[in-house]
């Protein structure tokens, strides 16, 4: 098979997988068959393009030009391999668990749901292989448009609201600023190809070049930089697995890798770092790291808190683009895939109490370990993945990150970096401390062990396993990674 067809199959897969739901929409059984069986084949496809990435070659396509100079194409460089690595995986898992929550729940518009999921995954897989901004943002709006009918999937009146934020502020930030810096590039530059060491070199003052970098940072409103970040927590009324896609398997990984895609391969960690132009990005991620966390602690609803730690830990990544020197970005590349997997598994624990015990607030929650044993397990090692404490993937980049902010001399970071970990310890640890070690309110009744439908425990089990296996797995992800950021 060839590198044009490889690519252009892991670009087809989801769209086969949309139109086989809809095909077999009325037989459950085969529809999600159908569908887990194309994630598994996107994987391996995928995967497939990994020994050529790792040998150094760039496998690419062209499907159409669009005027000389812009078309759009594909092309498979480290930092998209790795991403559509984690969005590929987690698909599958993702489909498991949403065989088991959704039919739990008895959910209407099954179909639908299963088929956007699918067109949002393409999105993704696009997004990650995209040779050029024009290609990223095409992908980047076919994501946002497809998750749309997923947020509102309930079609209640806060489902219609949390919707209506969310397409307002991702779509006007897009149109507003992403546009516009898209445009200005091409003007600038005369191309919008991603190119190592980056194509604005020499090509624009420093004023320019920063106001060009501010419109990126926050023309790409899935990154979740404060203060464009309401439609996160507004999502949250969307089902849980459709969170999970959220904060982990596309929609704002999408927004973080792009980011890092500007920072590497627009403007390059160099023409940043002499610059200058990043210094207050950094503190920006930095400030939005404290706040998030900060707010995350005063939420009893536990979505609504873990919505505020994705907040928190998307900047974790923008601070690594930001701080344009090799630890930096490795780290923060890292940390797309780290956090990817410690906060599915937290979402899908969130899930899994919901469909047993239908309780939402923490509060709610004392003694639930009792009942659900390895639901509040999990959630345990996904917090420690997201905390960032050995032998859990998170340590890697945050420690990666650390040492980005010490080569850059900004001590004020690294003190920054530590304190958001103690603030994750403070807002996740104690759902499964009340869950194991407190009694059950009082006039309630000792619990029973009951766990949620297997389709939802054992993809919570396998994400959980996943961020552990990432801490071994680490060394392998930074030669891929050194590529585009030589230590």
């Amino acid at each position: 098979m060839t590198d044009a067809t490889t690519i252009k199959l892991a670009l087809g897969l989801p769209l086969i997988a949309a139109l086989l739901t809809w095909l077999f929409g009325k037989r459950p059984n085969l529809r999600e068959m159908f569908t887990l069986l194309t994630g598994a084949a996107l994987l391996l496809v995928v995967a497939s393009l990994a020994p050529q990435v790792f040998a150094g070659a760039r496998p690419a396509v062209t499907l159409w030009e669009v005027m000389p100079g812009l078309a759009i194409a594909f092309q498979v460089e480290p930092l998209g391999l790795l991403f559509a690595l984690v969005a590929s995986s987690l698909w599958i898992v993702t489909t498991c668990y949403s065989i088991g929550y959704m039919r739990a729940h008895n959910e209407k518009h099954q179909t639908r749901y299963y088929a956007c999921f699918a067109v949002a995954i393409l999105a993704a897989i696009g997004a990650a292989m995209a040779q050029n901004m024009f290609t990223l943002f095409i992908f980047y709006e076919v994501l946002t448009l497809t998750t749309y009918p997923l947020v509102t999937h309930h079609g209640t009146e806060s489902a219609r609201k949390g919707g209506r934020t969310y397409l307002g502020i991702l779509l006007s930030t897009s149109i507003a600023f992403l546009l516009l810096a898209v445009a200005w590039t091409w003007n600038i530059a005369g191309t919008l190809d991603f190119r190592p060491g980056g194509i604005l070199e020499g090509k624009a003052s420093q004023g320019t070049l920063f106001v060009l970098l501010a419109l990126y940072a926050f023309g790409i409103g899935k990154a979740a930089l404060m203060p464009f970040h309401r439609w996160l927590p507004a999502a949250m009324v969307a089902p849980t697995p459709v969170s999970a896609l959220l904060h982990a398997v596309a929609v704002v990984k999408v927004g973080v890798f792009a980011i890092m895609k500007v920072a590497v391969y627009i403007f390059g960690i160099d023409l940043l770092h002499s610059t200058g132009i990043s210094v207050p990005l950094m503190y920006m991620a930095a400030a939005t790291i404290l706040i998030a966390s900060l707010v995350a602690l005063t939420k009893d609803n536990l979505k609504a808190r873990l919505a505020y730690s994705t907040i928190s830990q998307l900047s974790y990544i923008v601070l690594g683009a930001a701080l344009a020197n090799s630890w930096g970005v490795i780290g923060g590349s890292i940390h797309i895939a780290m956090h990817a997997f410690g906060k599915i598994t937290l979402f899908f624990c969130a899930g899994a109490i919901y469909v047993t015990t239908h309780k939402t607030e923490i509060s709610d929650m004392r003694g639930i370990g009792r009942a659900m044993p390895v639901t509040t397990f999990a959630f345990l090692l996904g917090s420690l993945s997201v905390i960032g404490l050995p032998p859990f993937g998170g340590s890697w980049s945050k420690w990666y990150l650390a040492m980005g902010a010490a080569q850059a001399d900004h001590g004020l970071l690294v003190a920054v970096l530590m304190i958001s970990s103690l603030l994750n310890i403070a807002y996740l640890i104690p759902i499964p401390v009340r869950g194991f070690f407190l009694a059950p309110a009082d006039g309630q009744q000792p619990p029973r062990v009951k766990e949620a439908p297997v389709f939802c425990v054992v993809p919570l089990c396998i994400t959980a396993v996943g961020g552990l296996v990432l801490f071994f797995l680490a060394e392998v992800i930074v030669k891929l990674l050194v590529v585009i950021a030589p230590i």
